[in-house]
Formats: structure tokens, C-alpha cells, sequence
């Protein structure tokens, strides 16, 4: 029974995640509540083991809005903002204001969800890292239908495109 409950409370948060990801107001709403909740000292003391990785979902979500980062998967994107607006309520599955246990639920769903994007909050710790040093963002690797990597030939220079070009002409 309590499992039926828990996925109808976060069904709901997801629901109410895929609208509001489609709204920015409300999207930039839910970041700064995460945010005031994340700071507050009686939230981070409970949430010490996941707050590094919870701080990086915040900032995933916000370059996500902010269009700085844009290489997120949508069902990655759906689940983080899901887990910061079961965050933010603080009547879900046990009201967040019922002493010591009222994070339990919370910290249940956070850890699920942050373990099940563990890869890219990864790749966005990795890009944040390239984008602080001032380099330019890697390309995406190519892969193929079976998703082995391709090596990718060097791109031409211009001269080189245009000579290129002038061959396969002269050839036709």
C-alpha cells in the first residue's frame, strides 16, 4: 500500500515536472525554493551525503534553463526537476513537517534519482569543468547505429573544402 501511495505522490511531482519545464517562471520558481530548502541548516544536516550531488542537480537545471547547457536527455531533465519539486513540497508522502522523519521520503526519492542520472551529473560536472577554464565545449563523440564510436576525421580548412569541391567536379 505505502509503495502505491509513494508512486502516486511522485507521479504527481513528475506530471507537474514535464509543465513546468515548459514554463520558465515556474521552472526558475521551483530552482529558487531547491535552493532557500537546500541552505536552510536543518535540510543540509539531513541531506549532508547527498548535497554535493543534489547542488549539482540545482546547477544542471538552472544552466539547462539559462540554455548554457543543453546537453541533457529529456527523461534525465524530467526526473531532476521531479526530485526538486518533491523537494519543495513539503506535504508528500510524509508531510516534511513531521520531526526527524519528514525528509525520509525525500531523501528516498532524491537518492533514487540522483543515482539512476549518476552519468549525467557527471558529464555536467565535466562540462562545467571545460566552460570555467574558458575552453570551448567538446563536440559530442559520433557513434555509430550500434553505438561504437566513430573516429571522426580531422575537419578540413576552407582551402582545403574548396579544393575538395573543385576536384570532385572536374572528376563529374
Amino acid at each position: 500500500m505505502k509503495q502505491k501511495k509513494e508512486n502516486r505522490f511522485f507521479e504527481r511531482a513528475r506530471q507537474k515536472a514535464e509543465e513546468t519545464i515548459r514554463d520558465p517562471e515556474k521552472l526558475r520558481g521551483v530552482i529558487d525554493s531547491a535552493v532557500q530548502m537546500a541552505s536552510n541548516p536543518g535540510a543540509s544536516s539531513k541531506f549532508s551525503e547527498l548535497s554535493d550531488k543534489f547542488q549539482t542537480l540545482i546547477r544542471l537545471v538552472r544552466a539547462y534553463l539559462s540554455r548554457e547547457y543543453h546537453i541533457v536527455p529529456w527523461q534525465t531533465l524530467i526526473l531532476a526537476v521531479t526530485a526538486l519539486i518533491y523537494f519543495v513540497n513539503p506535504f508528500d508522502l510524509i508531510t516534511d513537517f513531521i520531526p526527524l522523519v519528514g525528509f525520509i521520503d525525500d531523501a528516498a526519492v532524491l537518492t533514487a534519482v540522483l543515482a539512476s542520472i549518476n552519468h549525467d551529473l557527471n558529464a555536467f560536472l565535466e562540462w562545467e569543468k571545460g566552460s570555467s577554464t574558458g575552453e570551448d565545449e567538446p563536440m559530442p563523440k559520433v557513434v555509430d547505429a550500434d553505438y561504437e564510436e566513430v573516429e571522426e576525421e580531422e575537419p578540413e580548412s576552407a582551402s582545403e573544402t574548396a579544393e575538395t569541391i573543385s576536384d570532385e567536379a572536374e572528376k563529374a
